[in-house]
C-alpha cells in the first residue's frame, strides 16, 4: 500500500519527534554544572564542578569505588581557583588553577587530591601532575544527601572544604597564607 508522501511526511515528524524525545533528554548532562564561591581571610576561592545524584545507587564502594581516583564531582574534572596561596592538610598551595580528585578507601578514609591539570575531562587523571595529596576527615551523617555538594566555610583561623554525599561527609581545613 502507498502512502501519500504529505500523510507519510507527517507520521514521519510524528515518530521522530515521539521517539527522538527521549534521546535528547539523554543526550544533555544529568549532573548539572555548579559552583562554590568563599572569600576567607582575604582569598577568593571558587569550586566549579558537577553534581551527581543518587538516584537509589550505592555510592560510596559502588558508583565511587574504593582505591579508584575519582573525579569528585561528574562530567568535566572539578576545578578549585584559588587568589591567594593557602595551606591545606599541612601542604602550601600557591594562588592558580587545580583540579580536585579524591581517592576513597575501603577503610572509611579518604585523601583530596589536587592536580595542576586543568581543563580535562573527569576521567582523563594524570597523577603526574599531583601537585599535593591531603588527607579528609570522614563524618557520618543521619540523613543521606541526594546530590552531591561542595562547600567552603568560614572556621577559627581559615575555613573548611566539605565533600558532602549519601550519609558521608569529608572535610578537610585550610588557612590562607599571609
Amino acid at each position: 500500500m502507498k502512502i501519500p508522501a504529505p500523510r507519510f511526511l507527517v507520521s514521519l515528524l510524528a515518530l521522530l519527534f515521539v521517539g527522538g524525545s527521549p534521546l535528547a533528554a539523554q543526550s544533555g548532562k544529568p549532573s548539572p554544572a555548579a559552583t562554590v564561591t568563599a572569600k576567607i581571610d582575604g582569598a577568593d576561592i571558587k569550586i566549579d564542578y558537577s553534581q551527581p545524584s543518587m538516584r537509589g545507587r550505592k555510592i560510596w564502594g559502588g558508583l565511587v569505588p574504593f582505591g579508584d581516583v575519582w573525579r569528585t564531582g561528574a562530567n568535566e574534572a572539578t576545578t578549585i581557583t584559588l587568589s591567594k596561596a593557602i595551606v591545606i592538610g599541612g601542604k602550601d598551595v600557591p594562588a592558580g588553577a587545580y583540579t580536585l580528585w579524591s581517592l576513597p578507601l575501603a577503610d572509611g578514609s579518604a585523601k583530596l587530591i589536587i592536580n595542576s591539570e586543568t581543563g580535562q575531562w573527569g576521567t582523563n587523571y594524570d597523577g603526574t601532575k599531583d601537585f599535593a595529596r591531603v588527607d579528609l576527615k570522614r563524618t557520618e551523617l543521619d540523613k543521606p544527601v541526594e546530590k552531591f555538594v561542595f562547600a567552603v566555610d568560614a572556621a577559627d583561623g581559615g575555613g573548611v572544604l566539605k565533600l558532602t554525599w549519601d550519609k558521608l561527609q569529608y572535610s578537610v581545613a585550610f588557612t590562607v597564607k599571609k
